[in-house]
């Protein structure tokens, strides 16, 4: 009896004329004459895996039912292929079919398939080339990240996913309530009574962690969130999700030059990683979707990240004689457009910019001695933008109220964010 085997780790490690068995499902069928070659997948790599099936070894007429889309039991050889386009293949002596798939109604052909169609099949689409290699890149990435954190001696917590707390202060939140949607208890003055709901108090699902993790950072020293954050931004972009995982580290004792060069270390270490782990994966994305490009991963890692101020940014970019979509002017908050030109035209390589206007910033960022700008920052990759934001927190409990007000964030039920100021607080 031979335990379950993955396609992945027999590659790496089987020997010639072992004797293996394969549980997958069929990405295609090809009969000839003498054989029939069954190409399958079990989602552990990239690469297929040949399948050749011998019709003397096929005396209960098994084949017949292998039809693409099948999850299929192989048993057999493992071989060194004579064929070209695969290493290895499997001389098949046993198969079994555990689920049939119907050839006329299975959505997914031997031909390309659009993004859009997929959307259409997200139960199914796993099973495609390219979400084959988002979903195993994914996993290959949240790894690293907690490698990345705990190496440094972070820890990983876990911060509410329903709060009551609106950390970026915008309102565009998924409301959380048991009460009826249709007759929600009101009060005398018509609003809706969330005195009378589950928590006694309105709740949503969180937009960031981050609040709550300042309090940990501030016990424990470094910590980091790695958790689903969610955006009811009404926003059809690219760049804008309704539903993510997000990263979030807090360090107590340190300044946005600390943030900074954390992050530089974090977005590098993050693309060393999925070149290490993910090469057949990025060469088939890199094949497939003319946005990937392998060269420009490897180059980001092995990049120094310039660094200037958000005044130097915005005078290169009106230095430029550009006639941008968002006119440039100080005190604007950059565009996509603004940050890849500053990464593709005037810097060629990521930039990190600091140091921007506090009227477009959150109220938590610290006030610079300028009275004009916070200590925040953004991390800008080559055509892409921004991929990570931060700032240095206002510790100065004065300053953080005076923000508050002047940008109305209120302060209610916000006495144990302050008590972090008053108790210990620190940069």
């Amino acid at each position: 009896m031979f335990a379950k085997q993955r396609i992945s780790r027999l590659i790496q490690s089987a020997e010639e004329g072992a004797t293996v068995k394969i549980h997958a499902w069929v990405k295609s069928k090809r009969e000839s004459k003498a054989c029939a070659f069954v190409i399958v997948n079990d989602g552990s790599m990239q690469v297929d895996l040949q399948c050749v099936v011998d019709y003397a070894q096929d005396a209960d007429k098994t084949l017949a039912k292998v039809q693409t889309g099948a999850a299929i039991e192989v048993t057999g050889s493992w071989k060194a292929s004579p064929g070209s386009g695969q290493k290895w293949e499997v001389a098949v002596t046993g198969l079994k079919v555990f689920g049939e798939a119907d050839p006329e109604s299975y959505p997914l052909q031997k031909k390309g398939h659009s993004l859009e169609f997929l959307r259409e099949i997200g139960h199914i689409r796993g099973r495609t080339n390219t979400f084959g290699a988002v979903f195993r890149l994914r996993h290959a990435l949240a790894y690293r990240v907690h490698q990345f954190f705990h190496q440094r001696g972070f820890y990983w917590v876990h911060t509410p996913i329903i709060t009551a707390n609106d950390c970026e202060g915008a309102g565009e939140m998924f409301r959380v309530t048991t009460m009826s949607a249709d007759k929600p208890p009101r009060k005398e003055n018509g609003a809706v009574d969330f005195s009378k709901d589950f928590f006694g108090k309105a709740a949503h699902l969180t937009v960031s962690g981050q609040l709550q993790g300042e309090a940990l950072a501030l016990s424990l020293g470094d910590i980091y969130t790695f958790g689903p954050t969610f955006r009811a931004e009404n926003s059809n972009t690219t760049r804008h999700l309704s539903e993510f995982w997000m990263i979030e580290p807090e360090m107590a004792f340190a300044d946005l030059d600390d943030d900074m060069a954390l992050a530089e270390d974090f977005l590098k270490d993050l693309c060393r990683g999925a070149l290490e782990s993910c090469s057949e994966e990025l060469a088939f994305l890199e094949k497939m979707y003319k946005g990937v490009s392998v060269a420009s991963i490897a180059a980001l890692a092995d990049s120094s990240f310039v660094r200037m101020s958000y005044t130097e940014a915005i005078s290169e970019l009106q230095k430029s004689g550009k006639a941008f979509e968002f006119p440039v002017s100080w005190g604007i908050d950059l565009q996509s457009e603004h940050e890849r030109f500053l990464t593709d035209e005037i810097v060629k390589g990521p930039v990190i910019v600091r140091d921007y206007p506090k009227d477009i910033k959150a109220f938590y960022m610290r006030s610079n001695d300028d009275g004009k700008t916070v200590a925040a920052m953004d991390v800008l990759a080559p055509r892409i933008g921004e991929i990570i934001g931060g700032s240095q927190r206002e510790e100065r409990l004065d300053v953080l109220k005076q923000r508050m007000e002047s940008m109305k964030v209120s302060a209610e039920d916000m006495e144990w964010y302050f008590d972090l100021r008053r108790f210990g607080g620190v940069p």
